[in-house]
């Protein structure tokens, strides 16, 4: 009897210690890779370090002060604005809808979903330098095709254009960003209750009735956590900018990342390039929360809970 009382607290001290065990690499993984930038960032965020100096001198909220003057934050924003309305609007419009025609497809469905994921899955620097090639003024196919089928006087540098770079590059963008919501979208159509839809149609809804009341609701948490998962991105997007244009032409293309980066590693004044860093983290936190929110909110609906 009294090995019998013993038990469950030996047993939770067990579970206790193999809840611990387990717990730990993720808790290194999260020292590591996330509060110990977050705390060098801080740091570097109140000093004017220029990357040299071992005792850079403390300059306060000087950073922030700075960044709040500084027109050109308020430009980049601008863009960054541009490119979270599009660049996330196009790829959840047109994934939805491209998922929606492959999820009626019967067969070959499997070729069709290799052929959108493929472009999500290439390395980004691949589709910056393959999209530059298009892009080419010279012997770019896009300006050929325009040529070809009579469009000659749309013709241009498109990135060299400070009037359509932003958009061209968005437009790349976007081409690698609909894989993702396509193949995410799908497999989220794949769990839809096929039962309400056939009764639906049978009460005489309509397709468009039937996405509305019927299919959306089911994937709408897979939606939102595909919106949230791009807009953040662009609030933090740099890579595609940086590889097709740097953020020229004429600072056509710069958003806070680009900024961000030219600030710490171009002009060596990464105290302000960290605190520009800091922004965007901060601007993008309250829709990543929000959304997030939103998301677990239709989750426990779809579920009862």
């Amino acid at each position: 009897m009294a090995a019998l009382s013993h038990l469950p607290r030996v047993t939770r001290r067990a579970q206790a210690r193999l809840g611990l065990i387990l717990v730990l690499p993720v808790m290194a993984l999260v020292i590591i890779f996330f509060l110990f930038p977050m705390i060098s960032a801080l740091y570097f965020s109140v000093v004017d370090f220029d990357g040299l100096d071992p005792t850079p001198p403390f300059v306060g909220a000087a950073n922030f002060s700075e960044l709040f003057g500084d027109p050109e934050v308020w430009r980049a924003l601008g863009r960054n604005a541009i490119w979270i309305v599009i660049g996330t609007a196009a790829p959840m419009v047109i994934g939805l809808v491209v998922a929606l025609l492959v999820w009626t497809v019967r067969s070959g469905s499997v070729v069709y979903r290799l052929i959108f994921f493929l472009p999500y899955v290439l390395p980004g620097i691949a589709i910056g330098i393959v999209w530059g090639w298009i892009y080419d003024p010279v012997s770019g196919w896009l300006n050929r095709a325009l040529d070809l089928i009579g469009l000659g006087a749309l013709q241009r540098g498109w990135l060299g254009d400070p009037n359509t770079a932003l958009y061209a590059v968005l437009v790349t963008a976007i081409w690698a960003t609909c894989g993702f919501v396509i193949m995410v979208v799908l497999s989220a159509l794949r769990n839809v209750d096929t039962e309400l839809v056939d009764a639906s149609r049978i009460d005489g809804a309509g397709p468009f009735d039937r996405l509305l009341h019927v299919i959306l609701p089911q994937v709408m948490p897979v939606l939102l956590m595909v919106l949230t998962l791009i807009l953040v991105g662009g609030f933090s997007v740099f890579d595609i900018i940086f590889i097709m244009t740097g953020g020229g032409p004429a600072d056509a293309t710069n958003v806070l990342g680009t900024y961000a980066y030219k600030n710490a590693f171009q002009l060596n004044r990464i105290g302000y390039g960290t605190a520009l860093a800091l922004l965007i983290t901060v601007l993008s936190i309250p829709f990543a929360v929000g959304l997030n929110r939103l998301q677990r909110r239709l989750s426990l609906q779809g579920t009862g809970a």
